[in-house]
């Protein structure tokens, strides 16, 4: 009797939890005007939610024309002619090929596809789809679905261990409050920990791009099969070693192009991990959607440079909270969702270039003394 009453109440339960609602019940939930609508009917009423990227076909021909007069240059007969003329009238740089314009080009692609890859450039997925191959492919070398596959679980569960792909450290660094403790407690030392804030420089931003994403983007594509994606990277290669083998040699080429990456993933680590990094990282808690992406994210203040430099993610908020939306709008929607979670009480954090750097490093410090403290106690 006892237990087939433990097993009703159970049934009881279930049954409370799965229990059908009627469309009423629905269209009143849909008409509720909670922190995240009020902020949604706002945001769509300012920004013309319609509106896309305006020099989205501008940015790929800039492309298309640098690329176009680099291979120019490496089999013109008088390179001089194309560096001191026909490259400046096109696309307006001053020396072809320099590795330093390579590292910008390469930063700038890389929030190009980010565009692209949240469908924010042309109305029809489809075409964003189409470019963004090219782009992270032809221009990159990299794999659209294998970012995709990051980045989708990254904005789904951002800072969530073991949701959130970036992270996932491999046992190099410890983040947050509560993992250093955990690995303190289990006395977990893979690295010495509490000097993560001093080695992070020697292994963070120098190897992230050239070395792990790389590693990890070709076995992802052949692994999963991404014929398509390794075609699109298979042609940047072939395009890069023709225009600089000619000049540089095979270990020339090679060595410029890690040099390039490597430049490049420290312009990377710093734009990308300042949002983050220093913000509350931990197992999941179940928030609400609106408060988890708060939680996890903050802004870095506006300028000229900021904006350049960010590819205007320092308004990492507000792309957290719109994904699909132009990076163009998110300042005409700051202070809309600045001012509306000052007035619910949620937690809005802005900070300038120079802390949010700051704020990395320690973060990563914070991290480590927990960690010491947790592994030698007894």
């Amino acid at each position: 009797m006892g237990k087939g009453g433990e097993k009703g109440e159970e049934v009881g339960e279930r049954e409370a939890q799965s229990r059908l609602y009627s469309w009423e019940e629905i269209r009143r939930h849909n008409l509720r005007t909670d922190k995240w609508l009020v902020i949604e009917r706002k945001v769509y009423n300012i920004t013309k939610w319609a509106a896309r990227h305006p020099g989205g076909s501008r940015v790929i021909s800039h492309y298309a024309g640098e690329d176009a007069t680099d291979a120019f240059w490496a089999f013109h007969l008088n390179p001089s002619f194309v560096q001191k003329f026909l490259k400046p009238l096109l696309i307006g740089e001053l020396a072809p090929g320099e590795p330093s314009q390579d590292r910008g080009k390469n930063a700038q692609a890389g929030w190009l596809q980010h565009d692209f890859g949240h469908l924010s450039v042309f109305k029809k997925s489809k075409w964003n789809h189409i470019v963004h191959k090219f782009v992270i492919g032809h221009l990159k070398g990299a794999s659209a679905n294998w970012w995709n596959h990051r980045h989708f679980q990254h904005h789904a569960k951002p800072n969530i261990f073991q949701k959130d792909p970036d992270v996932n450290m491999l046992h190099i660094f410890v983040l947050g409050d509560s993992q250093p403790v955990e690995y303190g407690k289990k006395k977990l030392k893979y690295l010495p920990y509490h000097h993560q804030h001093e080695y992070f420089f020697l292994v963070f931003p120098p190897f992230l791009i050239p070395v792990y994403f790389q590693i990890q983007i070709i076995m992802t594509m052949i692994r999963r099969r991404f014929w398509a994606d390794l075609a699109w990277a298979f042609s940047y290669y072939m395009r890069y070693f023709i225009m600089y083998i000619p000049f540089y040699g095979v270990l020339g080429s090679l060595f410029l192009l890690t040099f390039v990456r490597f430049l490049e993933s420290h312009w990377f680590v710093w734009v990308t991990q300042m949002n983050h990094i220093p913000m509350d990282i931990d197992c999941e808690k179940h928030r609400d959607w609106l408060s988890a992406q708060l939680a996890a994210t903050c802004n870095i203040e506006q300028s000229f440079f900021n904006d350049w430099f960010t590819g205007h993610l320092n308004f990492q908020i507000e792309h957290h909270l719109f994904p699909l939306m132009p990076r163009h709008n998110y300042w005409k929607i700051a202070p809309l969702v600045k001012s509306l979670c000052t007035k619910y009480g949620v937690h809005y954090e802005e900070k300038s270039l120079g802390k949010a750097f700051k704020d990395i490093v320690g973060s990563l410090k914070k991290s480590g003394a927990l960690w010491l403290d947790a592994y030698l106690h007894k």
